[in-house]
């Protein structure tokens, strides 16, 4: 029910906008959350929105490049990551949740992944 695109390969300091699309059906999911996973390395959380209310959460270390929006019209959550780093080479995952106190969890949907490589 969640189908990610957009990844690809691009060189360090460029831009790409990632798409999670959600079926019609999420259950009672209200929130997004992305999350990658680099060769060999544990998954990592990157940020996540507020479907109903728009709030946005994002991991420090990723502020300020990442940015997690949402066209509700669409059923789509983008991230839009910016000034691209060899290190954000990665799988790139979408989750649909439960928002508890400002995060996003009890994840029911995952996506299948899109690839992002950064050379």
């Amino acid at each position: 029910q969640l189908v990610e695109s957009g990844g690809g390969s691009v060189q360090a300091g460029g831009s790409l906008r990632l798409s999670c699309a959600a079926s019609e059906y999420i259950g009672s999911s209200n929130c997004m959350d992305w999350f990658r996973q680099a060769p060999g390395k544990a998954r990592q959380e990157v940020a996540s929105i507020n479907i109903d209310g728009g709030s946005a959460y994002y991991v420090d270390p990723v502020e300020g490049r990442f940015t997690i929006s949402q066209d509700t019209a669409k059923r789509t959550v983008y991230l839009q990551i910016n000034s691209l780093k060899p290190e954000d080479t990665a799988m790139y995952y979408c989750a649909a949740g439960r928002w508890y106190g400002g995060r996003c969890g009890e994840y029911s949907y995952w996506g299948q992944g899109t690839q992002v490589t950064v050379s």
